[in-house]
């Protein structure tokens, strides 16, 4: 015996449609937009006085924050681990996660770690706990650069996010992108001001140490650096080099990040560079500052000249230091009351910007690892170091494989 064909046909219909209905669901659950937020369940750990030298190397780039633990950068994740100085990645202590957004860029300012999403969206996370302080919608991100496995350019330079420092001791997130540049409030996300206008004729740079964002703008054919407040977004100066031509390039010098906070300007015409300190008003000339691989430290022009290291005030180019036994060296990276180089010899030196003097001297080596690699990105907070290490041959157009040194490029060091 068997079903009626009536009633088999009801049966095979009901089952298709509850497959359907299960497929549905499990689809949704898999593709819906989510954010998966995994607070700490603990304390993070207090600041400690980690020994000088290679605390180790990690497979991905970190921010050090508040010297307690370390931020990373994932395709569609950020997330932390602790302490400050562990030799090794472990489980994490936090985790924040959305889908199907990837995370764009990640700035440290405090406790905060601000996040930027490809959908344009800021979320601000409270560092020590990993609990959501507030979100936000921002312009769309545009011109990322591709992301390598470390992650480095999104937590070492992120595009498009800065801050400054604003009166009454606020601090103003200034994010760019589709569309103009719009301020926040980085305590609470509230949005301060936005400028609407065409960026295929403008380039919004970052940020000053004097509370200025600054951007290049050439909408009328003639390239010209405008300031805006940072509390308000108003135009406060206009300016273009003396005896500028109508186009030249701007470069920002000696920030505290990448395009944060900024003490100078380097402008090229295609016949030379030419250096400038910025500050409340019109950029003021820096001739110390010219040459391209030379960086701004407070009021000094630190640059290599022939295997000499020499810190020069930046405006009258008096000597105030020179170093001529450290070889040839670059320049990894710096931060208030430190200036870190890298010699031949891949030994880490941490100098007093202002005297030129040694505060610690150490291979940048971990075990038996060796010299034979060259710097890629690198990035400083709190007297930590960290950087990549390349293979000697390594080329921008090169896979990772063949790109990075090993599968624990990264190198972490506190000094």
């Amino acid at each position: 015996m068997g079903f009626p064909e009536g009633r088999r046909r009801l049966v095979v219909a009901v089952a298709t449609l509850l497959t359907l209905a299960v497929v549905v669901g499990i689809g949704y659950r898999v593709l819906a937009p989510a954010e998966v937020s995994t607070p700490a369940r603990g304390a993070p750990p207090a600041a400690g006085t980690p020994a000088i030298g290679v605390v180790g190397r990690l497979p991905v780039a970190p921010l050090v924050v508040a010297g307690r633990l370390r931020v990373y950068a994932a395709e569609r994740q950020l997330y932390a681990d602790q302490p400050a100085d562990g030799r090794n990645r472990v489980t994490p202590f936090w985790s924040y996660r959305r889908w199907p957004a990837s995370l764009d860029g990640v700035l440290a300012t405090g406790t905060t770690v601000l996040s930027r999403w490809s959908d344009g969206k800021l979320v601000a996370l409270d560092a020590l706990t990993g609990r959501v302080a507030w979100r936000a919608d921002g312009p769309t991100p545009v011109d990322a650069p591709p992301a390598r496995r470390t992650g480095a350019a999104t937590v070492w330079d992120p595009r498009g996010i800065s801050v400054t420092p604003a009166p009454a001791g606020r601090t103003v997130l200034v994010v760019s992108g589709s569309g103009g540049p719009r301020g926040y409030d980085l305590a609470d996300g509230r949005s301060l001001w936005r400028v609407d206008g065409d960026r295929d004729c403008r380039t919004d740079l970052g940020t000053t140490a004097a509370g200025q964002v600054f951007s290049v703008d050439s909408c009328d054919g003639r390239t010209a650096v405008e300031f805006r407040d940072g509390a308000t977004g108003t135009v406060a100066t206009r300016w273009r080099p003396p005896d500028a031509p109508a186009r030249f390039t701007v470069t920002p010098v000696g920030c505290l990040t990448p395009r944060s906070q900024c003490r100078g300007l380097r402008t090229d015409d295609g016949s030379g560079g030419r250096g400038w300190q910025v500050g409340p008003g019109a950029p003021m000339a820096a001739p110390a500052l010219d040459a391209a691989d030379t960086t701004l430290v407070g009021e000094l022009a630190v640059g290599d000249y022939g295997g000499v290291l020499k810190g020069r005030e930046a405006r009258s180019g008096k000597e105030r230091w020179q170093r001529g036994d450290l070889g040839p060296v670059r320049i990894l990276a710096t931060e208030a009351g430190r200036l870190y180089v890298l010699t031949e010899r891949r030994e880490l030196i941490t100098l007093d910007p202002v005297t030129g003097a040694q505060r610690s001297r150490f291979p940048m080596t971990p075990g038996r690892d060796g010299i034979g690699w060259k710097p890629g990105r690198a990035y400083a907070a709190g007297g930590y170091v960290a950087v990549e290490r390349l293979r000697e041959r390594a080329d921008p157009d090169d896979d990772d494989q063949a790109y990075f040194l090993m599968a624990e490029p990264v190198v972490l060091a506190a000094t």
